[in-house]
């Protein structure tokens, strides 16, 4: 396994998904963000929803995980987002050195 992970989020809109990556890449907890509009469909409340959000893949090393998930509980507009760490088997060297050297 690599030092590098992956994690997914998502926002209700492209101002917070900005907003929140932003910060993130200032505090260097993230090396690099993704972000994709979609349609979300999910249970809320006993009913099934629908919404338009915005994906967000952050990339970061595994050491970060911790103050970084922490960051988006605090900072996330959602009452209970998803934020989830996905563990990157392999990765090419020129890329995780890159990620390595800019992130803290």
């Amino acid at each position: 396994m690599s030092e590098m992970i992956l994690v997914y989020t998502t926002f209700p809109d492209w101002e917070s998904a900005e907003r929140i990556v932003k910060e993130l890449l200032e505090k260097k907890l993230i090396a690099c963000a993704n972000l994709r509009e979609h349609k979300a469909f999910y249970w809320w409340k006993g009913k099934i929803e629908e919404d338009n959000e915005i994906g967000a893949i952050l990339k970061t090393k595994v050491e970060l995980w911790d103050e970084l998930k922490k960051e988006l509980k605090e900072k996330h507009p959602y009452t209970v987002p998803a934020i989830i760490r996905i563990d990157v088997d392999a990765v090419n060297k020129e890329y995780l050195k890159w990620l390595l050297e800019v992130t803290k």
